[in-house]
């Protein structure tokens, strides 16, 4: 049923759209056949056949139910447990249709910037043509004389969709099914990136024609206090995925961009990184310490920099110097520099610093 991995901490799990498809396939074979099975053959959309165990099977006439649970391994995922559930009924007004609706639990579109229709469920694209497929694949003699309706609803969706961004992007009411695969992997990065992107994406939809990336929540709590009359939807946590983000921005169109950060992200940014991770690159303290040695500090305290593991030193050395802000004000003033030269004239800037207890410090741009 599920990929087993001897490393603790590394079992994958399956998508929500891969859940939803599995269900729905359960419910047309229940159609089908008169009954739901306990178990389902699902096609996920990376080509992978999968078998998923079926809950609350059940056919009434032209209707059939059929619930998956979700397992997401090891990923600590919100959605993990969720009941993807499907009811699917014959339309035999319409022939070779398949409908695919949102149920309760299942988000509602309400912006624009997702690539779905506004007013239709949060369900992607990929899970969307993968459900269809399944639906099709299971039901395809019966296809000729009538269509099926298919509904994917998620009883817990609503009080999930608290612990997401979903209401930030527009989608409001519950969940999103998503998955470009089928597969969950543990701490994926490449569903965070790609957050970061839909977000980015959002912004540019809006009228303020501003993005707000920050390098996560304590700065983005610092940047929306800095500028309360900005509207959730253009706060981005970009994380450490300057480069996507940015990326992001210029497709969208976006005429400001502002960055909000602390003394180690920003460094890096400064220093010409494009993902920011602690494990890509180390902070480059020759860089903070000519910074330093323009504002004054003695030789003996830039050496002391330089030779240091961690930026936050340099910042606390500056303090101690009476030249904090100014510090920060000139590191802001560099990763302006830096990300002029990478993105010539597409935007303004404007870089916020903060410290470690989420206070502003120094802005540039």
């Amino acid at each position: 049923m599920m990929e087993k991995d001897a490393s603790r901490g590394t079992r994958t799990g399956f998508t929500t759209g891969a859940c939803s498809a599995a269900a729905a396939r359960a419910a047309v074979i229940g159609l089908m056949t008169g009954q739901v099975p306990d178990v389902v053959e699902c096609l996920l959309p990376n080509g992978d056949l999968v078998s998923f165990a079926v809950q609350d099977g059940r056919v009434d006439g032209q209707t059939a139910h059929a619930m998956v649970i979700k397992d997401a391994g090891d990923d600590p995922d919100c959605t993990d447990k969720a009941h993807l559930t499907a009811d699917v009924r014959l339309l035999p007004e319409q022939p070779g249709q398949v409908l695919l609706a949102g149920g309760f639990g299942v988000g509602t579109v309400t912006m624009q910037g997702l690539g779905l229709t506004v007013g239709g469920p949060a369900i992607n694209p990929v899970p969307r043509r993968n459900i269809e497929a399944n639906v099709r694949a299971a039901g395809s003699p019966l296809l000729d004389e009538a269509g099926f309706e298919v509904t994917i609803s998620v009883p817990q969706g609503e009080e999930m969709a608290k612990k997401t961004t979903n209401a930030r992007l527009g989608i409001l009411g519950g969940i999103s099914i998503l998955g470009t695969t089928g597969i969950v992997k543990p701490y994926s990065t490449a569903a965070y990136r790609a957050s970061v992107v839909q977000g980015v994406h959002v912004a540019g939809t809006l009228s303020h024609g501003v993005v707000v990336l920050t390098t996560g929540g304590r700065t983005e709590k610092f940047v929306m206090e800095e500028m309360p009359h900005l509207p959730e939807a253009v706060f981005v946590q970009m994380g450490d995925f300057l480069r996507y983000a940015m990326g992001a921005a210029v497709k969208a169109g976006l005429k400001k961009v502002v960055i909000g950060g602390m003394v180690g992200k920003l460094t890096k940014i400064a220093q010409g990184e494009t993902i920011t991770h602690a494990g890509r690159a180390d902070v480059n303290t020759g860089l903070l310490a000519d910074l330093a040695a323009e504002l004054g500090a003695a030789p003996e305290v830039c050496e002391d920099i330089r030779n240091a593991k961690t930026a936050r030193y340099a910042g606390e050395r500056m303090d101690e110097l009476g030249l904090g802000a100014a510090f920060h004000a000139a590191l802001a003033q560099r990763v302006v520099k830096t990300l002029r030269e990478r993105y010539p004239d597409q935007f303004d800037l404007k870089v916020l610093v903060c410290d470690f207890d989420g206070r502003k410090i120094a802005e540039s741009s």
